[in-house]
């Protein structure tokens, strides 16, 4: 493979991991811009969504451990997605309820809210670690006819393709939705002045649950599309859950496209440091790059408050 072909090929590579960093981010973006606050338990969240997204997808196999192919494919997918967000979802509401919302009515200070997260991650880590045992779980490869087709000489798989559209439909999808849905300019509002936008009738208390709800089933769905390519393991949201924070803290944490665009941004880094070094470095990358941003450009390249971003 030439030079050129082994670009291409790494950064489509980039691009389809990127698109994953960049849905889990989100979750991210959109707590951190509504209330300040960085959920530490993202993470576990994403992570159950996973193994939501695995089972209900591996429920409707055929019997025999065949993969059906085509549009049944494409079926299984879809509800892998939707169980994943809805399992990412159900997790973010109660994690939200549970750890979070009870300091927020004491105004409990921020070192509370970080001890209260790390307590719900190990919870869910240890729960799954019992109920979904210590091994990896597996989802066959749902689309078996190799390459779609070839792009300046890098070879795109069908299901690098449906991972990567998906990714970007969510994207574009959540951006359509903050910017201009009445639901959108009320997360807008509280990003922007809590205390205005209840003097402007929005209900705060709703619009923080269905933010974190929100975040939750991106990180499902994210988690699925994860899973289908790496597997699900009851301890593997800690590495993904970093790489995405560092995507939403490189982009600009708290505002929704510079989440989009530090994942993508992120996955291409990986890509190309992982060839110029070793594969085995990606993740030392991840951090380099979380640390020289912090030191650099503290705000991220599209540091802007959600309030006013979009």
């Amino acid at each position: 493979m030439g030079f050129l072909d082994q670009f291409w090929q790494l950064t489509v590579d980039g691009l389809t991991v990127g698109s994953l960093y960049a849905v889990i981010a989100l979750g991210y973006t959109l707590v951190y811009g509504v209330l300040q606050l960085i959920n530490f338990a993202h993470s576990e969240v994403f992570m159950l969504g996973s193994f939501g997204g695995l089972f209900a997808a591996r429920a409707l196999l055929p019997g025999d451990g065949s993969v059906p192919g085509g549009l049944e494919s494409v079926g299984l997918v879809t509800m892998g997605l939707g169980a994943g967000a809805i399992c990412g979802g159900l997790a973010a509401f109660t994690l939200e309820r549970v750890a979070y919302r009870p300091l927020r009515r004491r105004s409990a200070p921020r070192l509370a809210y970080l001890i209260s997260a790390i307590g719900a991650s190990l919870f869910a880590v240890n729960l799954a670690g019992k109920e979904f045992g210590r091994q990896n779980v597996a989802l066959p490869d749902l689309f078996t006819d190799g390459t779609v087709f070839t792009l300046f000489g890098a070879d795109v798989s069908t299901q690098s393709l449906v991972i990567f559209a998906v990714a970007i439909a969510i994207l574009v999808g959540l951006d359509r939705l903050v910017a201009g849905t009445r639901l959108g300019q009320g997360i807008r509002a509280v990003a922007q002045d809590a205390d205005t936008a209840v003097l402007m009738g929005v209900n705060v208390e709703r619009i923080i649950i269905v933010t974190f709800v929100l975040g939750g089933l991106l990180a499902g769905a994210g988690g699925f599309l994860y899973a289908m390519t790496f597997n699900a393991s009851y301890s593997m949201g800690f590495v993904p859950g970093v790489k995405a924070f560092t995507a939403a803290v490189l982009g600009g944490i708290g505002n929704v496209r510079g989440a989009m665009l530090g994942g993508l941004l992120l996955g291409l880094v990986e890509s190309y440091g992982g060839y110029i070094f070793q594969a085995s470095y990606k993740d030392v990358i991840a951090f380099l790059v979380l640390v020289g941003i912090l030191m650099i450009r503290p705000s991220g390249l599209l540091g802007e408050r959600l309030g006013r971003a979009a």
